[in-house]
């Protein structure tokens, strides 16, 4: 989630790609949703997120909440664009990510090292899952930007192009809103 250096000295190609963590949505129906595990069944969904260093969404991805996370991987980091870079070819992927127990599976280390993507996945039953709020809290946080968009905090939409058109809009308006604050 975070790169390992500081946000004045970060280039893009040493920003860290955080884990795709899902949020589970609430719903009524529709395609992509599925049983939540966490809601007693009812018809839910997720959404996959996939941010840089600073908490920019880089991918976004909408699922059924039955789906387990680890699934996903492969589709959201293909999903990245390229890196803009002063010079040279633009990259096409992070340098490393950083993901939760969710996603410590022999497919999922399999996958990010043949895409040259240095895994950090915490792994079950021998690390904490203390650790790993040192870089979970900045996909918690984008996570929490999106809520903060009334058509995304419940999915009103049966239909998921809309919804996920909805997310696709609420992540340009988080990466023009960083962009605002930051830059100008």
């Amino acid at each position: 989630m975070q790169s390992s250096t500081a946000w004045g000295g970060a280039t893009p190609s040493t920003f860290a790609a955080p884990p795709s963590t899902a949020r589970r949505l609430r719903q009524k129906g529709g395609a992509q949703t599925g049983p939540n595990p966490t809601d007693r069944g009812k018809p839910g969904s997720k959404r996959h997120v996939l941010t840089d260093a600073n908490g920019i969404p880089l991918a976004v991805r909408l699922t059924a909440a039955n789906l387990h996370d680890s699934m996903m991987l492969e589709e959201v980091v293909d999903a990245v664009p390229p890196i803009q870079q002063s010079w040279g070819r633009p990259r096409q992927r992070p340098a490393k990510l950083h993901a939760d127990k969710a996603y410590d599976h022999r497919r999922c280390r399999r996958t990010l090292t043949r895409r040259r993507i240095e895994p950090r996945i915490a792994r079950r039953g021998i690390e904490s899952s203390a650790r790993l709020g040192r870089h979970r809290w900045v996909v918690e946080r984008t996570l929490a930007w999106f809520s903060q968009f009334r058509r995304l905090a419940i999915r009103y939409e049966r239909r998921a192009d809309i919804h996920f058109a909805f997310l696709t809009l609420a992540s340009a308006i988080i990466a023009w809103r960083f962009v605002q604050r930051w830059f100008c």
